[in-house]
């Protein structure tokens, strides 16, 4: 049996689609930085803050609560998510109350509920 069925079993270059392709393509550097987002976004911890951060902002006492875990370790996922601009704060007297950064942040996040719900 041959294990390479998922692969080209003839060395060929379609050279005008890889040259269209290679003129479309984003800087390496612009990858990296999305990469970085990706795995922000990666970890479920992080991702179960932003669920939450969906329906309202919520301060770190809040989020520690929802989520049943300590304030400094939502804090340190905080700031890592802070860190990707997925997340944003303000002061509120002595409370931090935390949003998601900007509607581009909550599509990422439908669409990535709507891919595993399907």
């Amino acid at each position: 049996m041959d294990n390479r069925i998922d692969t080209c079993q003839a060395e060929c270059v379609h050279t005008e689609v890889v040259d269209k392709v290679n003129a479309k393509m984003e800087a390496d550097e612009t990858l990296f930085q999305l990469a970085e987002l990706f795995k922000a976004l990666g970890d479920s911890t992080r991702v179960r803050i932003l669920h939450a951060l969906s329906f309202s902002e919520l301060c770190v006492c809040d989020l520690a609560s929802i989520l049943n875990m300590s304030s400094s370790a939502v804090s340190h996922q905080l700031r890592v998510l802070r860190g990707q601009k997925i997340v944003k704060y303000r002061k509120d007297g002595k409370n931090a109350i935390y949003s998601l950064d900007d509607s581009h942040v909550a599509t990422l996040l439908e669409q990535g509920l709507r891919h595993v719900n399907e």
